[in-house]
């Protein structure tokens, strides 16, 4: 049986936009370009600041799907709510949706719900301009994560490394940061990875490293992460699960997709790179050779 699809309120608004007046367009661009905090407060506050009327912000929240401003704002706080949960929350939210169902076929089942919905969301302009963005070995890219997170950097830095020049990976820890900015100029590219609960110093980061010139690419996941207005390309992916912990698989789906489609795009002088790194293996006796094959050393 299909799941129902839950659909955040700024992919609704998202999706929406072209059927908006100009007016509501305008209530629209507000409410993404600050996304939550530009639609918290009164109904008053929300259309003074986005420079429109009451009316305005009622008509368009019932084209996106609300009975009202009152139902929208409801399910505004819950979904903010869901982007803090601790592993706490998250566990006892899951717990008590009781089931007879073995948690192999839960997990799976949610596993391919949010690849499902992940995909259902990528542009595939998007992603195109993500691996022409990423083959350009001439910028320098660099790749950060938080305390999380970073693993998803490291997994993807690992690979980058093989297939281009001037990739480097930033270690999980924010004092060092800052010394990687001194050498960020424009036109280089940030690969970041933030999820909730959003890490302030990588926010932070990601808002320097914009203010240098630098291209960001962010994977984070479907609320999104603060860091999304300093960012140049998102990646919103699905990550919930039946667990205390946050799900990596649809971001290791994207990860594993690019790294494909720029194989394809710069194959020419990835292969070229590859034989000259498997001849350093072999130097260095890094992998168990087969039996079978005699050492020529």
């Amino acid at each position: 049986m299909s799941k129902i699809k839950k659909v955040t309120i700024a992919e609704k608004i998202q999706s929406a936009f072209d059927g908006l007046t100009p007016t509501e367009r305008k209530l629209a661009n507000h409410m993404l370009n600050n996304y939550p905090s530009s639609c918290l407060g009164s109904i008053t506050a929300v259309a003074a600041a986005a420079a429109v009327s009451t009316p305005t912000v009622v008509r368009m929240t019932k084209k996106i799907g609300f009975a009202g401003f009152p139902d929208f704002q409801l399910t505004l706080h819950n979904e903010i709510e869901e982007q803090i949960n601790n592993p706490i929350a998250k566990f006892s939210r899951w717990s008590q949706q009781s089931s007879d169902t073995h948690v192999l076929n839960l997990f799976a089942d949610a596993i391919v719900e949010n690849l499902n919905q992940s995909l259902d969301q990528i542009d595939p302009h998007n992603f195109d301009a993500v691996v022409d963005l990423l083959s350009k070995e001439k910028q320098r890219m660099y790749l950060v994560g938080g305390r999380i997170s970073s693993s998803l950097a490291d997994y993807f830095y690992a690979h980058l490394q093989m297939i281009r020049r001037n990739v480097t990976y930033l270690d999980p820890n924010p004092a060092r940061w800052s010394s990687h900015l001194l050498d960020m100029t424009p036109g280089n590219v940030l690969v970041a990875f933030d999820v909730r609960r959003y890490e302030q110093n990588l926010i932070t980061f990601c808002k320097a490293a914009n203010a240098r010139g630098v291209t960001i690419v962010l994977f984070t996941d479907q609320w999104g992460s603060p860091a999304a207005k300093y960012a140049k390309h998102v990646f919103n992916l699905r990550i919930e699960a039946p667990s205390a912990w946050d799900s990596s698989v649809a971001t290791l789906f994207v990860i594993e997709s690019l790294l494909s489609a720029l194989q394809k795009k710069t194959w020419t002088t990835t292969k070229n790179r590859v034989e000259d790194l498997e001849k350093l293996f072999d130097e260095t006796k890094l992998f168990k050779k087969n039996p079978n094959i005699k050492d020529k050393s």
